[in-house]
């Protein structure tokens, strides 16, 4: 099953096994089948930081939005705006602390696969409307609902394989398809220059030069996406941001005075933004955490069937959920986001073929070192917003579009195509219109007007509800 995160998978040249071959690099084809299987270290290290950079870019994302949203992200005045480097720390160092209880694992939690966790886009929708313009103080809203919806998600552990049956491909690629819609707002905001800039009505909102900058990035990604080859062409993504973060170079639209301003070391702070507990935050995060750990079994039998030609064990699909949802609760405690499991990682272990876990700790150890390093993230945040506008937009296209390919499997009769219809209006024209709900109690506003919820609650009802029957 497609996730919604987005598919940056730089390659790797396979071992080459030779059928004459006695001794073989980086191992035998039944040794890279097998999880405990631990390679030498020269092949174990660039491969785990391989899994890194297929995840890097989607994994700090979602804490930049987020801020943005909020109103201490890229173009705040406020001295929060530390606060948005930290949450790319957690970012960090998050993923690389749920990694490992999926690869090393503790008791029931954890696969023991080369799963790689990072930071979700599929919560980005829900969370919006709680920190809307609301400051960092709206920080410990949120908090209290990741805390519940990951533990939440954790006691769903024993059940989600029995839950699948109500999440067939039409409501699954419904939902991914609705994230990716919703997302691409905030791409062309970005693009434009940044939602401070354009609630401010600055005249430089969507002047040419940003757009310049932005479309330098969708250029460039698409010309190494079509026309490049190997590494090339799937680094795309990371090499267009490269190529506009030194155009916006030159344009002066780069800063690095929040770099010496970050320290090089600092420790992750308990509960550093508060945590309040509200309705609205609990239900949709919870919501969302449901449809999260369905998306995690996909990714187990994705890693399975690609990385070993198998199905993936009872065992390994509770443990993985298991570790999803502590993973999340544990971004809680520290200020970080929702937690999931990285589908563009599991793309990197069929094509590489190799299934070692311990590839993964790998990797998972590196992103804990960054995440102890804030000017990693203060450099991260240098770069402009049109920059990250230009390549938000084509990820979240390719949210999208993995929503239309999972959707391509569905038999598209006259109800699938009725539920899918009344769906996509409800939750499109919501999200168009959110004062249509203007009378509503407050919580019920946050949670209908992301659209998202109302089209996965509407489809997977009806789809339940409406009988079969010949057209």
């Amino acid at each position: 099953m497609a996730k919604t995160d987005i598919e940056i998978v730089p390659t790797i040249v396979p071992p080459i096994i030779g059928p004459k071959s006695k001794k073989q690099w980086p191992g035998t084809p039944e040794e890279l089948r097998d999880p405990d299987y631990f390679p030498p270290l020269a092949a174990a290290i660039p491969l785990g930081i391989q899994h890194v950079l297929a995840m890097f870019i989607a994994n700090v994302t979602p804490a930049i939005i987020i801020a943005g949203a909020a109103g201490f992200g890229f173009g705040s005045d406020s001295a929060d705006f530390q606060s948005m480097i930290y949450m790319m720390q957690m970012c960090m160092l998050l993923a690389g602390v749920t990694t490992l209880l999926q690869t090393v694992g503790i008791g029931p939690v954890g696969a023991r696969l080369p799963i790689v966790q990072g930071t979700s886009f599929a919560f980005i929708p829900v969370l919006i409307p709680l920190v809307a313009d609301k400051g960092v103080d709206a920080m410990a809203m949120v908090t209290g609902g990741i805390l519940v919806g990951g533990l939440f998600q954790t006691c769903l552990a024993p059940f989600v394989g029995k839950l699948r049956f109500a999440l067939p491909p039409l409501i699954t690629g419904l939902v991914v398809t609705m994230i990716g819609l919703s997302l691409l707002r905030i791409g062309i905001q970005y693009a434009a220059g940044g939602v401070p800039a354009m609630t401010k009505g600055l005249p430089e909102f969507g002047s040419l030069l940003n757009w310049s900058v932005a479309g330098t990035v969708i250029v460039v990604t698409l010309g190494f996406k079509f026309f490049g080859r190997g590494m090339f062409s799937a680094s795309a993504v990371l090499i267009g941001l490269i190529v506009g973060y030194v155009v916006a170079y030159f344009f002066g639209m780069v800063s690095f005075e929040n770099i010496g301003r970050a320290t090089t070391f600092a420790a992750p702070k308990l509960f550093p933004f508060g945590i309040e507990f509200g309705a609205g935050a609990i239900i949709g995060i919870s919501m969302m955490a449901f449809i999260s750990s369905i998306e995690t079994v996909g990714d187990v039998s994705g890693i399975t069937k690609g990385g070993a030609d198998r199905e993936a064990t009872d065992k390994e699909i509770r443990g993985a959920t298991f570790a999803d949802g502590l993973g999340t609760a544990l971004s809680a405690l520290f200020g970080g986001l929702p937690n999931t499991s990285f589908s563009q990682n599991v793309g990197l272990v069929a094509m590489t073929r190799v299934m070692s876990r311990h590839v993964a700790t790998c990797g998972a150890i590196f992103l804990i070192i960054c995440g102890f390093i804030p000017k990693v993230g203060a450099v991260i945040a240098t770069v402009p917003i049109e920059v990250l506008g230009g390549g938000v937009i084509v990820m979240f296209g390719m949210v999208a579009a993995s929503g239309v390919k999972m959707l391509a499997d569905v038999d598209w009769n006259s109800r699938n195509m009725v539920i899918f219809a009344v769906s996509v209006s409800v939750g499109v024209g919501l999200m168009q219109v959110p004062e249509a709900l203007q009378h509503l109690p407050p919580t019920a506003k946050v949670l209908l007007t992301t659209g998202l919820l109302p089209s996965a609650f509407l489809a997977i009802v009806l789809n339940l509800v409406v009988p079969h029957r010949d057209d």
